[in-house]
C-alpha cells in the first residue's frame, strides 16, 4: 500500500496543535515528527493548513435503503469535508450489509418510535438486532411535529432500556412539548442532546442555560446538530458561546436536502465555520469534531486521533475563501467571506479526496 507524506502543516492530533510532518505507511500512521525525509508515493505540502485527525460526525443520515427519504450517499457527504467516521442518527430499516460495504467508518443510532406517548420497544429490539454491534445507541425524536409525545415518560422509558443494555440515547429536542430541563433530567451520563441550540419553544435560554451546564457537569453530551440553519437559532448559539456554554460535539445532521446547498457548500467544514463565527476557539472546534465525538461514540482509541501506529485517517483543513450565508427560522442572519475548507482526506491510508 502507498506511503503518503504530508509536510509543513500544523498538526491537530485530537488533543493539541503542534508543527510536524505526518507519514503514513499502508493503513497506519508511521511517523509524526519535523522534517521527515523519506521516499514516498505521494507528498502534499500543507504549509499554512491544519493536518487533523480524520473528523468524526456524530449525526448524519446515510442512504442505507433505496427509498430512504433523507439519506445521502455516505462517502460523498463526508470525505469532501474531512469526515472519515460518522454515526447514522435515526435508523429503523435498512441492512447491516449495506453499512459494512461503506469505506466510511460508521455506527448507527436505532430509532425508538413514540406512538400515543409510548415508546415502541418491541420494534426497537428488532432494529437493534438487525444492526448488531453497529448499533451504538438509540435515537429519540422528542418532537411533537414528528412523534406522538406529550411528556417525558416515553423518553425515561427508553433511557432505562438503553442503560440496561449499555447503549447511549440521542435526543432530538427541537419542537419539544416540555422544557429542555425536563429532557436533560432523565438523560444518563453519556447520553446525547442534539440540536441543543434550536429556536422556537422550550429552548436552552429558558433557564439561562442552567440545565445544560448541570447536564454537562454530570456527563451528558451536548451536540450542536446544526442542520445548517434548520435546527439552529444563531442568536441562541451566540448567546451560549458568550455565556461559556459550548457544544461538546459539532455535527451536521446532513441529508440529501442539505449537502452542498444550504447556505453554500454545506457539510462539516461549514458547521466548523458557523462555530468559529459564533466565537468558539479553534482548539475547541477541532476537539468537537475529532476527540469528543469519538469519545461520545465509544471509539476514542480508534477514531479522532493521530498517533504513531494508529489508523491513517487524516483531514487537511484550511481557513480560506469558503464563504457561507445563512438565515435561521427567526430571521437571524450570519455570513462570512471565509470559512474552513477540506483540502485533502485520507482514509485507512488511502487518498480519498483532494480539493
Amino acid at each position: 500500500m502507498a506511503k503518503i507524506l504530508i509536510k509543513n502543516g500544523r498538526v491537530w492530533d485530537g488533543e493539541r496543535f503542534f508543527y510536524a510532518d505526518v507519514l503514513t505507511d499502508g493503513d497506519l500512521i508511521a511517523r509524526i515528527e519535523p522534517n521527515i525525509d523519506e521516499k514516498v508515493n505521494y507528498t502534499y505540502d500543507a504549509t499554512g493548513k491544519t493536518v487533523s485527525a480524520g473528523l468524526v460526525d456524530l449525526h448524519v443520515h446515510m442512504l442505507v435503503e433505496k427509498d430512504d427519504k433523507y439519506g445521502i450517499q455516505a462517502e460523498m457527504s463526508c470525505f469532501p469535508f474531512g469526515v472519515t467516521a460518522a454515526a447514522d442518527a435515526g435508523r429503523t430499516r435498512g441492512e447491516r450489509a449495506v453499512l459494512d460495504s461503506f469505506m466510511l467508518k460508521n455506527l448507527v443510532f436505532a430509532t425508538a418510535h413514540i406512538r400515543e406517548n409510548k415508546a415502541d420497544l418491541p420494534e426497537l429490539e428488532e432494529t437493534l438486532a438487525r444492526f448488531g454491534d453497529k448499533a451504538v445507541g438509540i435515537k429519540v425524536y422528542f418532537d411533537s411535529t414528528v412523534s406522538e409525545v406529550s411528556d417525558v415518560s416515553p423518553l425515561a422509558e427508553v433511557c432505562a432500556f438503553a442503560k440496561a443494555r449499555g447503549l447511549k440515547v440521542m435526543v432530538h429536542c427541537s419542537n419539544s412539548p416540555v422544557p429542555m430541563s425536563d429532557i436533560l433530567d432523565v438523560l444518563n451520563p453519556g447520553d446525547i442532546l442534539t440540536h441543543a441550540f434550536h429556536g422556537g419553544v422550550n429552548t436552552a435560554t429558558d433557564d439561562g442555560f442552567k440545565s445544560i451546564r448541570e447536564a454537562k457537569d454530570r456527563g451528558v453530551v451536548i451536540d450542536s446538530g446544526f442542520a445548517g440553519n434548520v435546527h439552529t437559532d444563531f442568536a441562541i448559539l451566540r448567546q451560549a458561546m458568550e455565556s461559556g456554554v459550548l457544544p461538546d460535539c459539532i455535527s451536521t445532521d446532513i441529508t440529501k436536502f442539505s449537502a452542498y446547498t444550504r447556505g453554500g457548500r454545506y457539510g462539516m467544514t461549514m458547521c466548523m465555520s458557523i462555530a468559529k463565527h459564533a466565537g468558539m476557539s479553534e482548539e475547541d472546534i477541532f476537539r468537537a469534531v475529532t476527540r469528543a465525538p469519538a469519545e461520545a461514540l465509544g471509539r476514542a482509541d480508534e477514531w479522532g486521533r493521530l498517533k504513531v501506529g494508529g489508523i491513517a485517517d487524516i483531514a487537511v483543513i484550511d481557513y480560506t475563501d469558503e464563504g457561507f450565508s445563512l438565515t435561521d427560522a427567526n430571521g437571524n442572519h450570519i455570513e462570512s467571506p471565509c470559512g474552513y475548507r477540506c483540502e485533502l482526506t485520507v482514509s485507512d491510508g488511502q487518498l480519498v479526496y483532494k480539493h
